[in-house]
């Protein structure tokens, strides 16, 4: 069988506004989880089939990718005129296993205060992969990878350009992974909220819905009622002072002020230690120890 089955197809169609990758030469890539899949995948003897992707992903050639719970679609344009259908497919996290995986975030402060801020930590796959859910697939075949093109090879160009889109997606949102997993950020966030809220005792109930003829005293009483935070909470055990007897000393503190500020104890070349040594075409090592000499002698004694 002739190695050029497929060349009558010719050159691929061009496509204006489609996906187009970011990392327009090297590697693709740039945060770690979007480089760990990608290693994934070259690790299941996939490398140089994915590069036949590449190009199509930084000419744009995908046309639309969508990331749901345990499948991934893509439409990519090739050479025919209707464009190609791609699917990968990975199983979801059965609710069970989701719930523990919950329980522990919520239950470790460093990672439920990362993801509520919007960040995956690295270290969290090793939490999934501790709790019996690693986050990436272990072998090739729990990928389903389908495309309608007529390549036989798996994961074909279309395939692997939606590989390379999917890594990207991942660098723009990690949450992505999770998404694909079986749970969006949405939910993720929501569900950590109510355990962190549970489990510290801070849950406030929201403020009841005003009722028909109630003022506004009626709900600045609900707000007084909350518990004081930040500057209120430390300054809640105060007397109150009404302002005429207080004006003389109305820019002083209300709590007394230790004699002396702290002060921190530090070396005379601690900057020179926190910038390196300078480059050899300005002196190099030499010139950082003759400045540590000149700092221990015109410091304070």
């Amino acid at each position: 069988m002739s190695t050029d089955r497929f060349a009558d197809y010719g050159r691929p169609r061009r496509v204006d506004g489609g996906l187009r990758a970011r990392s327009a030469r090297g590697a693709i890539g740039r945060s770690w989880w979007s480089r760990r899949f990608l290693e994934v995948l070259e690790s299941f003897a996939l490398g140089t089939r994915l590069t036949r992707g590449r190009s199509y992903a930084r000419a744009g050639q995908v046309l639309r990718l969508d990331i749901a719970p345990g499948r991934v679609t893509a439409q990519v344009q090739g050479s025919r005129p209707r464009p190609y259908e791609v699917s990968i497919a990975l199983a979801t996290f059965p609710a069970a296993l989701w719930t523990r995986i919950e329980d522990e975030l919520a239950g470790q402060a460093f990672f439920s205060a990362r993801l509520l801020a919007g960040d995956l930590p690295d270290e969290l796959e090793e939490l999934f992969v501790a709790a019996g859910a690693p986050l990436f697939p272990a072998a090739v075949d729990e990928l389903t990878q389908r495309c309608n093109c007529p390549d036989f090879a798996v994961p074909c160009k279309h395939l692997a350009a939606t590989f390379y889109l999917l890594a990207e997606a991942f660098d723009a949102d990690p949450f992505e992974l999770l998404h694909w997993r079986g749970r969006s950020r949405a939910d993720l966030l929501d569900r950590l909220r109510a355990r962190r809220a549970e489990a510290t005792g801070t849950a406030v109930s929201p403020a009841p819905a005003a009722a028909p003829g109630s003022t506004s005293d009626d709900s600045s009483s609900a707000v007084d009622a909350l518990p004081p935070v930040g500057a209120a909470r430390a300054l809640a055990g105060l007397a109150t002072t009404p302002l005429a007897e207080a004006v003389d000393r109305f820019w002083a503190s209300p709590v007394p002020l230790p004699d002396r500020p702290p002060r921190l104890a530090t070396g005379p070349d601690l900057l020179l230690r926190q910038l390196g040594p300078p480059a050899p075409a300005i002196g190099g090592p030499g010139l950082l120890e003759r400045l540590r000499r000149a700092y221990r002698a015109f410091g304070p004694g």
